[in-house]
């Protein structure tokens, strides 16, 4: 919706110097400087000649400057707050109906000073979010924790983009600072009035950038001692988001009295990107030039969402980080290491036995920035219409028993037919089905979104495979843990560390006989991949990392 300007003339209030403690950065020492000429500018949003005050989304914006400020916190007139680096901050008011508010800013200097002023705002708001609220509270109260089992339950991108592109924590990563994942959030409804405590057992996990409102230092994160206890007002509003509508809820929430949520960014605003009866992802823009967006999962299950699966992910193997890993491929370099990996070149027999498409060659896969793309592409090639890419590690390097994770994005155009898998070394001897076959990940563009895996073998083959299915949202459009678990006892496969298939009886089947090697390919059709959608030019599987640990 465009945004066009309104603005409202402010009244100034006392500009005097007042002491102010709950600023971003505690100041104790050094020079008493407060902040002057303190200005604040307030624009009412998507105002027209027939909605002057707005067009009830209640978005305002708010600028504000002074000399020598370090941080500014804004006080909107009805009940809530928020701290913020610099003096620009857009905030939607929520009460239905056209009212007036008195919103006041205060300009945080050094050594504890501090100068405001204040500003009258009339503004119309028809905003209302039942179905987010009565997620958050539970209609009466409901306690959410880090969802710390999930892939990207911490991760920063760019406040621009709607993902994470930076950096996304993988399941359990941070276990060893000690207090992240300890949080307890409670969110109460009473009446139109929500309210949110912290209990975050005595210590809270800092960004680095924010050490010193602990007393810490340092260039790393920290759990330090800080006190969160208290009851924290929480206003719902328009989130005002440059997030695409089919990515957010649209609402955000703005905890009071410089509340925040597990993790300390120096934020109490949080865009609620999607939110169920027991799963919330929300994001916070940080910095003092607003371009980094750090994001956040909680669950309301107190194992991080681990407890939620079917069954838990064997817990024997260490876990979840490249150091830790037995054997990884982290794709940091400029080419595929063929040390490591083998290209399979042609289209097989019968095309591969599934009547596929393409043709794998040397040249389609690609590595830069800190991924392998493998790319499938419509070109004529060998007399076929496709070419593609199929690598292996067969006779370089095997594995048995132990837990394999690959973090991908996959291609989505139809008939596209990517898959993540594992074939039994002694298919040369033995040959297919009687050494195994074990898909961690198959995916088909026609069926975007579900993401099978399957076992073959000897009985449980091709189309009697033992073999189930689940949902995968944004598949093609950000990374994903592709998981396989394997023990003498049972086979599990999951993708971000929800589980969705288990097998059990594995007495006399290849998977307790002997190791298994990796493959990497997309598919054209076939039996699986179907139809190849006649506009496709070109899609691409991308693969962030593999682990295997043991």
């Amino acid at each position: 919706m465009k945004k066009t300007r309104y603005i409202i003339s402010f009244v100034m209030l006392s500009l005097g110097m007042i002491l102010y403690s709950c600023q971003e950065d505690d100041q104790e020492f050094g020079d008493v400087v407060a902040p002057t000429n303190l200005t604040l500018e307030a624009t009412v949003l998507n105002t027209s000649a027939e909605f002057p005050d707005g067009d009830g989304s209640g978005l305002v914006s708010f600028v504000a400057s002074a000399d020598n400020a370090i941080s500014y916190q804004y006080f909107y007139g009805d009940g809530t707050s928020e701290l913020v680096n610099s003096g620009e901050v857009e905030y939607g008011f929520k009460t239905t109906g056209t009212h007036e508010y008195i919103v006041t800013v205060v300009a945080n200097g050094t050594g504890g000073a501090s100068t405001s002023t204040s500003i009258a705002v009339t503004v119309f708001s028809a905003f209302e979010d039942a179905e987010t609220q009565n997620f958050l509270t539970g209609g009466t109260s409901k306690t959410w924790y880090v969802a710390y089992a999930l892939s990207g339950h911490l991760g920063v991108g760019p406040s621009t983009t709607s993902t994470p592109d930076y950096y996304e924590a993988a399941p359990f990563e941070k276990e060893s600072e000690g207090c992240f994942y300890d949080d307890e959030i409670t969110f109460t409804e009473e009446g139109n009035s929500i309210t949110v405590v912290q209990d975050n057992m005595g210590a809270t996990f800092f960004n680095a950038s924010y050490l010193s409102v602990a007393g810490g230092s340092g260039s790393e994160d920290q759990c330090l001692t800080f006190d969160t206890s208290g009851s924290k007002t929480v206003g719902l509003s328009s989130a005002g988001s440059i997030v695409p509508e089919d990515e957010t809820t649209g609402t955000q929430m703005i905890i009071a009295d410089n509340g925040f949520m597990s993790y300390y960014i120096g934020a109490s605003t949080y865009e609620i990107l999607e939110i169920t009866e027991d799963y919330m992802h929300v994001r916070a823009i940080m910095g003092s030039d607003n371009t980094l967006a750090w994001y956040l999962k909680f669950t309301t299950d107190p194992e991080g969402g681990a407890g939620s699966t079917s069954t838990d992910l064997v817990t024997e193997f260490p876990g979840d980080s490249a150091t830790e890993a037995a054997w990884s491929q982290e794709f940091d370099g400029s080419s595929l290491d063929t040390n490591i990996w083998n290209f399979e070149t042609g289209n097989g027999t019968n095309g591969w036995g599934n009547n596929e498409l393409q043709y794998y060659t040397d040249q389609n896969t690609e590595v830069s920035n800190g991924t392998l793309k493998i790319n499938a592409i419509a070109e004529s090639i060998s007399g076929y219409n496709y070419s593609s890419a199929r690598i292996t590690t067969q006779d370089k390097y095997t594995f048995q028993y132990g837990r394999i994770e690959v973090r991908a994005k996959l291609p989505s155009t139809g008939g596209t037919w990517p898959a993540i898998w594992m074939l039994g070394e002694n298919i040369s001897t033995d040959g297919w089905p009687k050494c195994g076959e074990i898909d961690i990940m198959e995916h088909v563009g026609n069926n975007l979104g579900e993401v099978l895996g399957t076992l073959h073998f000897e009985g449980n083959s091709a189309g009697n495979a033992i073999s189930e299915g689940t949902t995968v949202e944004d598949v093609a459009t950000e990374f994903h843990n592709y998981t396989m678990e394997w023990t003498q006892d049972h086979i599990v496969f999951a993708v971000d560390n929800v589980v969705f298939h288990e097998f059990t009886d594995m007495a006399g089947t290849p998977f307790v006989d002997h190791e298994f090697f990796l493959i990497l390919n997309i598919a054209m059709g076939g039996t699986l991949g179907g139809t190849i959608d006649s506009n496709f030019t070109q899609d691409t599987m991308e693969i962030d990392y593999i682990r295997v640990y043991q």
